[in-house]
């Protein structure tokens, strides 16, 4: 694959990790609850799940997937069951003194709401068969394949981890942090409406 082909799917993944979404609301409020490490933590579940995202499109499968009707709608629903779970957990720490935890705490939710918040997501799947197919072909070696696949996911979560670290890195997350249950009812509310917007349209 030629170097500037390279240079366009870093450019255009870039750009899709860039804009705002569920995915950046669901870092900065576990970074905003957790600290950097939390933060990072989530920055890097939800790069391993967009590389396997990734992964899939790569290998060809995505084909098979996005064609099954069934797999695809399920795999919908579940995504926005996660978001409309996340979303409303959010909402109900911002009524409460503490934090809601679910059975499991720390950076390791962090991670693992990093991780669903991606591998749920089919519109993360589309996005990358409708880039990748623009630059896939036949001819291309596993290696290359494999190489499309790690920069894609490496720059996913580095995008999160770096919104993470700087978050933390600055006075706005003590006041974020002042502020908590005020931005977990702005984030929970915008989540849920995503979540409930998601649902009215696989109808």
């Amino acid at each position: 694959m030629a170097f500037t082909a390279w240079l366009e799917v870093a450019l255009v993944c870039s750009l899709g990790a860039m804009s705002p979404g569920p995915s950046l609301g669901v870092v900065i409020r576990n970074t905003i609850a957790g600290g950097k490490s939390r933060g990072v933590a989530c920055g890097i579940g939800h790069g391993i799940g967009f590389t396997i995202y990734a992964g899939i499109a790569v290998a060809g499968l995505g084909y098979l997937i996005k064609t099954n009707s069934a797999a695809f709608e399920i795999l919908q629903f579940f995504g926005v069951f996660f978001l409309a779970f996340v979303a409303i957990q959010m909402l109900q720490a911002s009524r409460n003194e503490g934090e809601i935890e679910i059975h499991i705490s720390g950076d390791k939710r962090g991670f693992v709401e990093g991780f669903l918040i991606a591998f749920l997501n089919p519109k993360i799947f589309a996005f990358l068969i409708a880039v990748f197919s623009q630059f896939i072909s036949t001819d291309l070696i596993w290696g290359e394949k494999l190489g499309i696949t790690l920069m894609a996911g490496i720059i996913d979560g580095g995008w999160y981890i770096f919104v993470a670290t700087i978050l933390a890195g600055t006075p706005l997350l003590e006041q974020l942090q002042k502020q908590r249950h005020r931005v977990d009812l702005i984030i929970g509310t915008i989540l849920l409406l995503t979540a409930v917007g998601l649902f009215v349209m696989m109808f």
